[in-house]
């Protein structure tokens, strides 16, 4: 209990010493009911992605189900995501910004292709997740994107890409919801 009060206290210190410095700040790490660290909650707007909306939300349900540290949900109405998501006509291809968030975009010339919508939508939420590509590469490597070919239809990370996501996330400082993106929490 005192290691946990004492890593609070120097999480609390850091996130105003950030706050200060002209940073977004963070929180001290919230935990479940049985006192393990709560995922970091992503919100996404798929509300741009067209056709593509339905693979887009089951692209967030294969992270969700093959990851702890983070979780993806649907942006609330008024809020603002994290991720947006975006039909186009172009390449599927992602613009990372800051951990966790960025744009997406679905692009229609690889679906065109043959490329598999749910696979392209786990593969470009992969990139803001913090995953490279990883070309070439074989169909059980979701980061491989279109090296595995239009016959790959796999959407699910291999255990190295859940391992990276988790390390990513998994220690990451998260805000409790519905706090202000800018808040600082001390407990």
């Amino acid at each position: 209990m005192h290691v946990r009060t004492l890593v609070r206290g120097l999480a609390a210190t850091l996130a105003v010493a950030f706050a200060l410095a002209g940073g977004q700040a963070a929180a001290v790490p919230s935990t479940t009911a049985d006192g393990a660290l709560a995922p970091r909650v992503l919100t996404y707007d798929a509300s741009g992605a067209a056709e593509f909306k339905t693979a887009v939300n089951r692209g967030a349900a294969i992270w969700n189900e093959s990851v702890d540290g983070v979780e993806l949900r649907p942006v609330a109405a008024g809020q603002r995501a994290n991720i947006r998501i975006l039909a186009d006509n172009g390449w599927p291809r992602a613009l990372p910004g800051a951990l966790g968030n960025g744009t997406v975009y679905i692009g229609r010339q690889a679906v065109n292709q043959g490329y598999d919508t749910v696979r392209i939508s786990s593969h470009e939420l992969g990139h803001i997740l913090g995953l490279p590509d990883r070309k070439p590469g074989p169909c059980s490597s979701l980061m491989s994107g279109s090296t595995a070919g239009t016959s790959c239809k796999n959407p699910y990370p291999n255990a190295a890409e859940k391992a990276e996501v988790e390390e990513n996330f998994g220690g990451a400082l998260v805000l409790p919801t519905g706090a202000p993106r800018n808040a600082v929490i001390v407990d």
